[in-house]
């Protein structure tokens, strides 16, 4: 019995996509600036203080091209002063004095590599 060309394709297929074999596919996809370390769980912030959040993400972040916003109550967003920092993906937050209560930080970061994350983190201002 002969196999049909597709069918003598399928194993050189799954050949090329074993892991390992293609990395710059496995790389790419794995791209996306991701948050590693954020001050908002090592500090909580006080009510009434200025206060920087920093956010540490696993890749360089072009300022020019990312956003972020202070999501208050009734989902208002303010836009927010933002800065690198002194390691490499640092990015620093200057948020204003708040009152106690619920609030979330929305980024849109556009990585050195080209690649946009967008997320939220969500936090508490206590009394």
């Amino acid at each position: 019995m002969t196999r049909s060309p597709a069918s003598r394709a399928l194993p050189l297929i799954a050949a090329l996509l074993a892991p390992g074999l293609l990395p710059g596919l496995v790389t790419s996809a794995q791209a996306h600036a991701v948050v590693t370390e954020s001050s908002l769980t090592q500090e909580p912030i006080k009510p009434g203080h200025a206060t920087t959040v920093k956010l540490l993400f696993n890749a360089n972040v072009e300022l020019s091209l990312s956003r972020v916003f202070l999501v208050s109550k009734g989902d208002v967003f303010h836009p927010a002063e933002i800065a690198h920092g002194r390691k490499p993906g640092e990015l620093l937050i200057k948020l204003p004095p708040l009152e106690p209560g619920d609030y979330a930080i929305k980024y849109k970061v556009f990585a050195a590599d080209g690649h946009l994350t967008e997320n939220n983190i969500r936090f508490h201002v206590a009394p």
